[in-house]
């Protein structure tokens, strides 16, 4: 039993699918493959557990593999050469597939490598972390890190299809799954008051794997991004709303260095700051304060930045965010659970006094 949902985007719409087991079926694969060559990519985590059933479903189709390391540290530019480079050696052509197995990380460097080669070429998401399966598979972001500033390197390239096999979540380390619960908390804060409603009471069966709880929150997170971005592909209005929390997330990644916090904890702490600011401004209420918060922390998430992360350095991290046009820097913030918006009109001395609270 699986879901099949859409992100309708004309002559470039692609299947997003959910359900346990999904990994081995060939029909996830075959019908959204155009040419006979593929280069599997994943790294030494990923690449044991699942490589193999990945592999059994293309059978007979010409198929090179590639294993990166393991880490947000690695987002490099110098890693995706290496993809590059396995594509040069086997003589790719355009009619090439890359297919990602593997967390955010592998993701976002195999889809920006198949953004480039040249000019761009098919690739499949098989996401089999949370965060990955909720978030980053979904939408065609694509790209690498730079030591001044997290994703300020890459291009839109939308997949041909996303696998998500419920069943990766199995091996998934309990820091890695909350890290994931914080993109699905964005979602219901940003567009879905119900679903954060739901959030509130399933949290528990969330952090126990519960399949079915697993399952309705991967769809409900998937089918949110799909709408946002078909309306929206690439972020000139209302997609910029799918990154609450994240300006104040990325600029603690690169100010604790890159893998120290995951991406999930940071935007977890990003989210509290977004409702406490969203509070100061007379936006929302101390209550939806307090729910956020502790949303976030039954996720098992921070609920604020390192102690030993300056103010000054996080506002300085900040300006350098790819959400600053003009100058300005532009948060998204809340008007109610379910009801996010952009704003450019926050000063730094407002952000100063929030982050050194």
């Amino acid at each position: 039993m699986h879901q099949r949902l859409e992100v309708a985007l004309g002559d470039r719409t692609y299947p997003i699918f959910i359900g346990d087991g999904l990994i081995r079926d060939p029909d996830c694969y075959r019908p959204y493959l155009r040419g006979s060559r593929v280069l599997v990519i994943t790294n030494e985590t990923v690449g044991p557990l699942y490589m193999g059933a990945v592999l059994e479903a293309l059978g007979d189709l010409r198929t090179e593999t590639l294993i990166l390391p393991d880490g947000e540290v690695y987002k490099t530019l110098d890693v995706v050469n290496r993809v590059f480079d396995a594509l040069l050696t086997h003589r790719f052509g355009r009619d090439a597939t890359l297919i990602a197995l593997g967390g955010g990380v592998v993701g976002d460097m195999a889809g920006f490598a198949a953004a480039c080669y040249q000019r761009g070429v098919d690739f499949l998401q098989v996401p089999t972390t949370l965060l990955a399966q909720v978030d980053s598979s979904v939408g065609g972001k694509t790209g690498v890190n730079h030591r001044l500033g997290k994703n300020m390197i890459g291009a839109f390239h939308q997949p041909r299809a996303v696998v998500a096999d419920t069943a990766t979540l199995a091996t998934l380390p309990d820091r890695e799954l909350s890290a994931g619960l914080a993109e699905v908390i964005k979602y219901g804060l940003i567009r879905d008051r119900a679903f954060f409603g739901w959030l509130e009471g399933q949290m528990g069966a969330l952090r126990a794997r519960d399949p079915a709880a697993l399952a309705e929150a991967i769809a409900r997170s998937c089918q949110n991004k799909a709408e946002v971005v078909a309306a929206d592909e690439r972020e000139a209005g209302q997609r910029a709303l799918l990154n609450l929390g994240h300006t104040f997330g990325h600029a603690i990644e690169t100010g604790v260095g890159y893998g120290t916090w995951l991406h999930g904890e940071a935007v977890g702490a990003g989210l509290v700051l977004a409702a406490e600011l969203s509070h100061r401004i007379g936006w929302i209420d101390s209550v939806s304060v307090d729910r956020t918060a502790r949303l976030v922390d039954a996720a098992g998430l921070p609920t604020a930045p390192p102690s030993d992360l300056p103010a000054e350095r996080i506002l300085e991290l900040m300006a350098v965010d790819k959400k600053v046009l003009d100058g300005h820097l532009r948060l998204v913030l809340l008007k109610g659970i379910g009801d996010a918006v952009v704003t450019d009109e926050i000063d730094r001395a407002q952000l100063l006094a929030l982050l050194e609270r």
